[in-house]
């Protein structure tokens, strides 16, 4: 039997991969200059050099957890349709989205009982949740049961490199990332942290380097170490506004190793407010986190 796959608005993926695989988006909000503003279903087609700009310029703006009422109203309809659902969300490490969504998933499976209801935690963030979505409905169209999907989802989650780097660490600092005497000396000496997400869906440094085409390269250097069959598999590149950036950094993936796809898409702006503009971040599937 066929099911249902949601995954929160961070998942970033674009219009063209929604379609194709048939994931539907429940939308996080934001918050900017008193206004709280959607974020929008497709992340390549929102205004993002004006929304990292104002970020830029000292914008500051405010994210919150999708709440259980609107994770039950999105969910009810497919379910009332007769269709199981699997559900994608941000990391439990840096999100209360997955608490709301398992809470919202026992009221669910209450209202109805013959449905299976399944949240993935899914220890990403921005098109590391995508990739996961993308994985399950590669299993759906293969005839898996949302069961067997389920099981090699959390296979490929222990599987799951996300690599990144940021331009000014002033972001990170806002939010409880790096010390405010870090950010300042770390500033001033020009250094480019790599972070990734740990296996407790964390993000933690990886190592540092010193100046941003070092960094890029770094990137490229994970992807050399760690990618697995890249030929069989998407890799994914995500950007804060810095998009001549990230067609260096796909230059550089498709000269280690040509995967089948490669998507690069502008990072949306939910997780966006908190790495900040510059972010460039690359995701695949390795030889573990």
């Amino acid at each position: 039997m066929s099911f249902a796959i949601f995954a929160d608005s961070s998942c970033n993926l674009p219009r063209n991969l929604q379609e194709r695989y048939q994931i539907q988006i429940i939308p996080f909000s934001y918050e900017q200059e008193g206004q709280l503003v959607p974020c929008p279903q497709y992340p390549d087609e929102f205004d993002g050099k004006t929304y990292y700009d104002y970020l830029r310029n000292g914008g500051r703006v405010s994210t919150s957890l999708l709440s259980v009422g609107q994770l039950v109203e999105c969910l009810s309809p497919t379910l009332e349709q007769g269709e199981d659902v699997m559900v994608f969300v941000l990391s439990s490490g840096i999100s209360g989205t997955y608490d709301s969504a398992l809470q919202a998933s026992e009221l669910l499976e209450d209202a109805f009982p013959d449905r299976v209801v399944l949240v993935i935690d899914s220890l990403g963030a921005g098109l590391g949740v995508g990739k996961l979505a993308v994985a399950a409905a590669e299993c759906r169209a293969r005839g898996l049961s949302i069961i067997e999907t389920y099981s090699a989802v959390m296979n490929d989650r222990d599987v799951l490199c996300q690599f990144f780097t940021v331009d000014d660490l002033k972001f990170l600092k806002r939010t409880g990332r790096i010390s405010g005497v870090t950010a300042t000396f770390g500033t001033m000496l020009q250094i480019k942290p790599i972070l990734r997400g740990d296996e407790e869906g964390h993000i933690v440094t990886l190592s540092k380097t010193r100046g941003r085409k070092k960094a890029i390269s770094e990137l490229a250097e994970l992807y050399r170490k760690r990618a697995v069959h890249p030929e069989n598999q998407s890799v994914f590149i995500s950007h804060g506004d810095c998009p001549e950036d990230a067609q260096t950094l796909a230059r550089l993936v498709e000269e280690i190793a040509k995967p089948k796809e490669l998507v690069i898409c502008l990072h949306e702006p939910l997780t966006g407010a908190h790495v900040g503009p510059g972010m460039l971040a690359l995701f695949f599937f390795g030889d573990g986190r």
